[in-house]
């Protein structure tokens, strides 16, 4: 029934800045059609604000979409430079590294590596 993940909507009370982040301090790819969908790798990222629809906003917390990067302590090294602040230490769960940080709209993400193969 389910074939696929179209994108991961992600509220945010001011666009623009919410763009600004994902683009500028966390490199995913903008979309060339869409000003507020951005990419990670096949993942598209939707930029929308819930209180333009009529809704409350409310940050989406405990998900922590998992950005994959090749090596978690340089990422989150380069992140905390751009003024990202992460949420405790980075931690291995026996099977990867993960780093906890928000964005500007308190959206929990992850910085996130697999270095156990999958059994």
């Amino acid at each position: 029934m389910i074939t696929g993940l179209d994108f991961i909507g992600i509220p945010s009370q001011d666009a623009e800045r919410a763009r600004s982040f994902y683009v500028d301090t966390l490199g995913l790819r903008p979309d060339e059609k869409a000003r507020f969908e951005v990419w990670a790798g096949d993942t598209c990222f939707g930029i929308w604000e819930p209180e333009q629809q009529g809704m409350p906003f409310a940050p989406q917390k405990n998900a922590h979409p998992a950005l994959r990067v090749d090596d978690v302590a340089a990422a989150r090294a380069e992140l905390e430079a751009k003024g990202v602040q992460f949420n405790g230490e980075t931690f291995d769960t026996g099977v990867c590294h993960m780093a906890l940080f928000s964005d500007p709209d308190g959206n929990d993400l992850m910085l996130h590596n697999r270095y156990a193969p999958r059994t």
